[in-house]
């Protein structure tokens, strides 16, 4: 399929802040362009990408990253997580066989997963992307990336790549209006000589165009009302 998902773009005041605390604990390089900072990932672990936006506000956000066992148990990793400028949020206190919810110096939440963790188990460090929205915003992004759904009951849903890694995942929640729907958003690559076919597939799917001003950026919203981005290659 020609889309490909190339990573989670996160806003923020700092960005060039959280892009290196997120470099350090993932060891990931750099690189800069027109949309921010990214953090390339590969075929099994998603991208993230940093770029200039809103403060993170009083509601919790609509993405959380989850970081799964790979090279480093949980407390290792919430330890290089505090030394690379994060937090533990709450009272500090992990009961055993538990998450660690933590924040980024942007304030974003991220959760560290329990080393037992069968769901995330083989994902690599970055072991799920977990977002509000149903059971329709998953098939939608199924469609569109071509991944099957791995997990699939009530209204929660996730997808994963044919090659395994990250995992992309609902809440089964509906969308809250309240939250700025650009804040954080996926961002999708395509070969230019595919674009126009692709746009027409996705807006076949439910998407709907926002902003074609951009000769190399397109921004759409899913069916749930939610921005992401389609760059061509």
């Amino acid at each position: 399929m020609p889309i490909t998902f190339e990573s989670v773009m996160l806003r923020s005041p700092e960005p060039e802040r959280a892009a290196a605390f997120w470099s350090a604990l993932l060891h990931r390089e750099t690189r800069e362009d027109t949309e921010g900072i990214l953090l390339p990932g590969s075929a099994t672990q998603a991208g993230l990408r940093f770029a200039s936006g809103r403060a993170h506000s009083a509601l919790k956000n609509r993405v959380h990253l989850h970081l799964s066992r790979a090279e480093r148990t949980q407390q290792q990793t919430i330890a290089a997580a505090e030394r690379a400028g994060g937090r533990l949020l709450g009272s500090g206190n992990i009961p055993a066989g538990s998450y660690a919810v933590m924040a980024d110096p942007a304030g974003d939440e991220f959760c560290v997963i329990e080393d037992e963790n069968s769901y995330l188990a083989g994902c690599g460090p970055l072991g799920e992307v977990t977002c509000e929205g149903t059971r329709a915003s998953g098939l939608f992004w199924s469609a569109v990336l071509g991944w099957p759904l791995v997990w699939d009951e009530g209204e929660e849903t996730a997808i994963q790549s044919p090659e395994g890694g990250t995992k992309l995942a609902w809440s089964g929640d509906a969308v809250d209006p309240a939250r700025d729907p650009s804040r954080q958003a996926f961002v999708l690559v395509c070969a230019s000589p595919e674009l126009a076919t692709e746009l027409a597939r996705v807006e076949a799917l439910g998407a709907r165009v926002v902003d074609s001003s951009s000769a190399t950026t397109t921004v759409l919203e899913d069916p749930e009302g939610v921005e992401f981005l389609l760059r061509s290659a």
